[in-house]
């Protein structure tokens, strides 16, 4: 399924799919072009989403075991999705309608705020159990939006946290009813009004130097 572009006025809204939202190598260049479009469109902020019972599953394992030749190139391409997100020049917020795993929650955890659907789904780096270590740049990212005691519980176990959980360990900012999470992000950003896309961007990019690094030079 292919994402889609839609504004809640001057916010835009961009839902990955209605599928596991899976970052193959076209859904991530679909995503880049989206995202090309909002910095040009007038938006004032950003928000991702997911059309389904999932925000996104992360990598794409499949495409990975038959491209085993071309795994260095892909995780720098998603990797560089994920600086991108952490340095993007509007607000921006995950509304997560279901699970947010690996590299989705990842993708997640590089927006300035998250919301999360209170009654179902989990937010989970599931890399201790399926026996893929983070990488550099990944650990960089999420230590950067983390506390170590949240860092610690979320990276080193597997563990699965439902939404209120999730608020509790810092992981996501707030919960909402199945129908409200998109509401609920827009009601974070709308506030917030238009910023200078350049000063932004700048502010960003020192306040995450060392995560953007370890993304973009793996």
């Amino acid at each position: 399924m292919s994402i889609t572009l839609t504004h809640r006025d001057k916010i835009a809204v961009l839902d990955l799919g209605g599928d596991e939202n899976r970052f193959t190598p076209e859904r991530l260049d679909q995503i880049n072009a989206a995202l090309d479009t909002v910095l040009t469109d007038g938006s004032h902020a950003l928000i991702t989403t997911g059309g389904g019972k999932f925000y996104s599953n992360g990598l794409d394992l499949e495409w990975l075991s038959a491209n085993g030749d071309r795994a260095d190139w892909y995780v720098a391409q998603v990797q560089a999705l994920l600086a991108r997100m952490l340095t993007f020049p509007l607000p921006t917020a995950a509304a997560l309608p279901g699970h947010a795993f690996g590299a989705g929650a990842m993708l997640a955890i590089a927006h300035d705020f998250r919301l999360m659907r209170a009654d179902r789904g989990y937010f989970c780096f599931p890399e201790a159990d399926i026996r893929i270590p983070f990488t550099k740049g990944m650990a960089a990212l999420i230590q950067g939006k983390l506390t170590p005691r949240s860092a610690i519980a979320s990276m080193t176990t597997g563990r699965r946290f439902p939404a209120p959980e999730a608020v509790e360990y810092e992981l996501i900012d707030a919960t909402a009813p199945e129908a409200e999470v998109l509401d609920a992000a827009v009601a974070v950003l709308a506030p917030l009004g238009a910023k200078d896309q350049s000063t932004l961007g700048a502010i960003k990019s020192v306040m995450f130097a060392g995560a953007v690094t370890a993304l973009t030079n793996p």
